[in-house]
């Protein structure tokens, strides 16, 4: 039997008390008693893939020659701009990954102005060192450059010279100011780019030197003095953050391949909220179905397992609130199928301990042996299970499959959870029910 067996029950109800707090609870306020002051704010409002509430995904693809070599590393900072583009509109929740050799997969849950999006994933990104002279423009005004320019300038428009582009960084990097507490930006240039720069800023001390993103300005330092060595310092107001996040506009300003929409798939959320509510009842009358099944075929332990998946249940979805695993149909079938692994590790238990009975063991003597033949099954199942959803995550990963990297994310996460239940819960549910009441019939009781 099991040695403090009260212990075990008292962290089973904290577990499902807070559980069920995270379940019905659409956001978290820690308040610091002593002066009302929020500590922490947590929100735990579900995530639903685009399956569930609608939106868009769309599939990229790089616009070049047939046969020419693009490496990874272009691709994955292509993924990473495309990211950062689509985040700085305000879309969120988007999922951006590289799908095969020279692909991306975006999806964009909730998405309504498809239109933005789909114009602003596919921009090359051109990023200048504009002169502008003693004109300071604000930070986010937008300018216009001589750079490529096709049209004639309006009357009273004025332009600008682009000294050079974001094609000569050799390297960007962020460094301490020179202020405690500040940031700075260090840059290195290639060749070329140091003795433009080198020259331009021989010429122009104390003139100022615009930055600019796609015609977009980011930054406008002065030039403090000559940068001959192809090194220089963008100084300004940057914290951490804001440093790191200019740094990767710098280094990563222009899309290293061009990319092309060959597919969009627009998902209407009526669609979405339609799914929601039949993978929901079919879930409820599937776990119906299985109860009942318990109860009817191993009566009391039927019961403890009925308990056990309740708890599985509201354990599993607390998890998946309080992390923010983004819920989608395939990974709510995983879930389900995650369910029925927790009810084979019951079954096997219950199997072994009916065996035990009619051998002849008393109940105490039925539990502890039933238990033990069990775990050798329900170890090698449960980590045939888990090695086969690190597969199917990989292979989602690799290829772009966000139906089955999210179906193994949530089937992994529920067999792990599943062999808590199994492992603590039932067995210490099974022992405080043999010890709470008299079984007289085990036939009646046991079904054996």
């Amino acid at each position: 039997m099991i040695r403090n067996l009260t212990n075990r029950i008292i962290i089973i109800s904290l577990i499902l008390i807070f559980a069920l707090w995270i379940d019905f609870s659409q956001k978290i306020n820690v308040i610091n008693p002593l002066n009302d002051e929020t500590l922490l704010t947590h929100d735990l409002t579900p995530r639903l893939g685009l399956d569930l509430q609608g939106g868009l995904q769309v599939l990229l693809e790089a616009d070049v020659a047939e046969g020419t070599q693009i490496d990874a590393d272009q691709m994955e900072v292509a993924r990473e701009i495309v990211q950062q583009r689509t985040d700085a509109l305000g879309v969120n929740e988007n999922n951006i990954q590289v799908a095969g050799d020279r692909r991306i997969v975006g999806e964009f849950p909730g998405l309504e102005d498809t239109d933005s999006v789909l114009a602003t994933i596919q921009q090359t990104g051109l990023l200048e060192f504009v002169d502008t002279g003693d004109f300071r423009p604000e930070e986010g005004s937008t300018i216009k450059t001589d750079y490529n320019s096709t049209t004639p300038p309006a009357e009273g428009e004025t332009v600008y010279h682009t000294v050079m582009t974001g094609a000569e960084l050799e390297s960007v990097a962020v460094a301490p100011g020179s202020r405690p507490g500040t940031y700075q930006i260090d840059f290195t240039l290639k060749s070329e780019g140091a003795k433009i720069f080198g020259d331009h800023t021989s010429t122009n001390v104390g003139k100022i030197l615009a930055i600019v993103l796609d015609k977009e300005v980011i930054s406008a330092p002065s030039i403090n003095s000559a940068i001959t060595e192809g090194r220089g310092t963008i100084s300004g107001d940057f914290t951490s953050e804001s440093a790191n996040a200019f740094a990767i506009q710098l280094r990563y300003g222009s899309l290293p391949v061009p990319l092309k929409i060959v597919e969009t798939r627009i998902i209407g959320p009526t669609l979405g909220a339609d799914s929601l509510n039949k993978s929901l009842i079919a879930g409820l009358i599937g776990m119906l179905i299985v109860a009942l099944f318990m109860i009817i075929y191993y009566r009391m332990p039927g019961v403890v397992a009925v308990i056990s998946i309740l708890i599985y249940a509201s354990v599993a979805f607390a998890v998946f609130k309080w992390f923010h695993f983004t819920l989608t149909l395939p990974g709510i079938a995983g879930f389900l199928l995650s369910t029925g692994a927790a009810l084979d590790a019951n079954i096997l238990i219950f199997e072994r301990m009916k065996e035990e009975l009619r051998n002849g063991r008393n109940l105490s003597q039925a539990v502890d042996q039933g238990w033990t033949r069990a775990w050798s099954s329900i170890r090698d199942s449960n980590l045939s299970t888990i090695i086969t959803s690190v597969i199917l995550f990989w292979f989602g990963s690799t290829f772009g499959a966000t139906i089955v990297k999210g179906f193994s994310v949530t089937l992994a996460l529920g067999v792990l959870i599943s062999l808590f239940t199994a492992i603590y819960v039932t067995r210490t549910l099974l022992v405080m029910f043999l010890k709470s009441f008299k079984f007289d019939n085990l036939e009646r009781w046991f079904g054996i």
